[in-house]
């Protein structure tokens, strides 16, 4: 819900897959976001796009959702050279 939330509110749907920047991505997306217990810290568009970092939209959600979702976009995009534009979408 988290995508499809963050995409209506205007974030993108087409990322550029740049892992070289992931963990610099994921502290400027998560600073100054509280943890709260038993919930995790999603961030969309994902760490490991061009897009990620500051100015993604984070949402505290399960960790079985968030873990879920990052393991699937992460297993699609493996195979993947940095510089790839990817289109993520939502399929019921």
């Amino acid at each position: 819900q988290h995508i499809e939330d963050a995409i209506d509110a205007g974030k993108p749907d087409t990322l550029i897959i740049d892992r070289a920047n992931t963990a610099s991505n994921r502290r400027e997306s998560l600073r100054g976001i509280e943890t709260k217990p038993g919930l995790d810290r999603d961030e969309y568009s994902p760490a490991m796009f061009q897009e990620g970092g500051q100015g993604s939209s984070v949402r505290h959600i399960s960790p079985s959702d968030n873990r879920w979702a990052g393991a699937c976009i992460g297993a699609q995009c493996r195979k993947l050279p940095n510089g790839t534009k990817v289109r993520i979408g939502v399929v019921d």
